[in-house]
């Protein structure tokens, strides 16, 4: 095999965060087919294409996705190598890249990356956003993972992999002076407010039957699609909240707020979701491994 061509990464490299080949021509100042040229000679070599038009968008294959994050730490490199060598040079540091729900339960992200958390040879970027945006940014390898906490639709064009990685009962919670000490649920929901999960979430329509069986009619304080926002009313005593444990285990812990009661047979499952692929993320396979369908 021969040796890697410099030149050519540094064409690719630079159009891979440009994110457009005209651009990249313009800013260094050579012709458009030049650029394209050194690029079709770079995965001649590799022997795999590095980009896919999608209209007028260029986005990377996945395997031009791993030939970035390599020329990233090249040229960043080099880039040390130029300077004053001060600081003892780093080895090469492994990327995580994850997409979250903006409404997930903060404390489970953290739970679910803790194993990576403070290792110094790994760097985790995680971006928040609708399902759709997510998914999106997963099929154009901008991401590796995306955690959710429903199951995602799948189809012959985008075969998505939900893998289960923890289940968590949902509880009613609030605070000790509201709860009292003998409550029964069904006394806590027919006199207390609540802060519930948004209509048409898993978790909500559960509850809804529930209430439907035992003939209440509950007093609403808020509907809300945020763990963290319901997190946050369960503390300020707004209400009873219905909600797995995890996203007030802080909370708990402290004793500021405690469980009244487990909603039977109602649970909440987290997903990650990831793609079929080639060359798949190591540091994924750590955090799915064993966990699939763990609680």
């Amino acid at each position: 095999m021969s040796s890697l061509n410099y030149n050519h990464l540094r064409y690719f490299w630079a159009v891979a965060h440009e994110g457009n080949l005209t651009r990249t021509a313009e800013r260094l100042g050579i012709s458009q087919s030049a650029v394209s040229i050194q690029i079709k000679k770079l995965e001649q070599q590799i022997g795999h294409a590095l980009f896919e038009r999608r209209g007028t968008q260029l986005l990377l294959t996945e395997a031009g996705r791993i030939a970035l994050d390599y020329a990233d730490v090249i040229f960043a490199s080099g880039e040390e190598m130029m300077g004053t060598l001060k600081e003892r040079p780093a080895g090469r540091r492994l990327v995580l890249r994850v997409g979250s729900l903006a409404t997930l339960s903060r404390n489970f992200q953290i739970a679910f990356l803790r194993p990576l958390l403070f290792r110094d040879d790994v760097e985790i970027v995680v971006r928040s956003g609708t399902p759709g945006e997510l998914l999106q940014s997963l099929e154009a390898h901008r991401l590796d993972v995306v955690l959710v906490n429903s199951p995602t639709p799948r189809d012959a064009a985008t075969a998505w992999i939900a893998h289960p990685i923890a289940e968590q009962p949902v509880s009613l919670v609030g605070h000790p002076d509201r709860i009292g000490k003998e409550a029964s649920l069904k006394a806590l929901l027919s006199r207390e407010p609540l802060v519930l999960p948004t209509a048409g979430s898993s978790i909500r329509t559960g509850v809804d039957a529930l209430l439907d069986r035992l003939e209440i009619r509950p007093r609403i304080a808020a509907e809300v699609d945020d763990m963290a926002m319901m997190r946050l009313l369960a503390r300020a005593d707004v209400g009873l909240a219905v909600v797995p444990p995890i996203v007030v285990q802080d909370e708990l812990d402290s004793g500021l707020l405690m469980v009244a009661d487990q909603f039977p047979q109602l649970s909440e499952t987290f997903y990650a979701v990831t793609l079929s692929r080639r060359f798949p993320n190591p540091l994924l396979r750590e955090l799915i491994a064993d966990r699939d369908g763990g609680a």
